[in-house]
């Protein structure tokens, strides 16, 4: 079986922008990055749990969340400030006994839990397995100002969105290389369309409601204080 570390990534992805908080947008009370770990707790085959935080911010983050991280065994890992810094430093910390790496944006709380089930089972398959959401309406392309070039329908294209799973290896080599898998080598896996990522506060109650319509898991065992929290 599978044994998986994870990795929380406070800074967005290239291209997403920087600006709103993400990650520290409060939903219904609670900051987005404290509900992104709650989806990987208890979980037999989840042995490590890390949340990547730039160096400005970790302290803010220890003190207000380190009692709740520590709980749960969760390790917070000091990187940044792009995306690709923040994976390279939990690189170094993954544990031993992993076999395969998850990755996670921390602005992302809205995602299925048979989603992770699915990519899980997949990552066992495939070097590297991505969960994708369709696109809803026809894409154009535009130049450098702005004029239409070419529409493109909404079939043919689908948003790569996390969390993504990778064979521990090839998880080592790409970061430390700091360079994205081939297009080639990773398996796409329809996710919901729920999975939206947050940007701004003005973003919050639209992923609550997101949140809201996801069916909710099976408990296992005494509960943590976040999934405390969210009940």
């Amino acid at each position: 079986m599978a044994v998986f570390s994870v990795i929380i990534v406070t800074v967005p992805p290239a291209g997403q922008g920087a600006e709103g908080g993400g990650p520290f947008v409060k939903i219904d009370g609670r900051e987005s990055l404290l509900r992104s770990v709650e989806l990987f707790l208890n979980r037999d085959n989840i042995k490590q749990i890390q949340i990547v935080f730039t160096p400005e911010a970790i302290e803010e983050a220890k003190r207000k969340h380190g009692g709740h991280f520590s709980f749960s065994g969760v390790k917070v890992v000091s990187g940044g400030p792009k995306w690709v810094d923040q994976l390279a430093a939990a690189a170094e910390k993954i544990s031993d006994e992993s076999t395969h790496v998850i990755v996670h944006d921390a602005a992302r709380p809205a995602v299925a839990y048979s989603d992770i089930d699915e990519l899980m089972n997949e990552a066992e398959k495939h070097p590297v397995v991505s969960l994708a959401t369709p696109m809803r309406s026809t894409l154009v392309e535009v130049d450098e100002g702005g004029g239409a070039m070419a529409f493109h329908q909404a079939s043919r294209f689908m948003s790569v969105v996390t969390p993504q799973a990778f064979k521990k290896d090839r998880f080592i080599e790409l970061a430390k290389s700091r360079t994205e898998p081939h297009a080639s080598e990773v398996t796409l896996l329809k996710g919901s369309a729920l999975n939206l990522r947050v940007g701004s506060g003005a973003d919050a109650s639209v992923i609550k409601a997101m949140i809201n319509m996801l069916p909710k898991p099976k408990m296992k065992g005494p509960m943590t204080p976040f999934e405390e929290a969210q009940w």
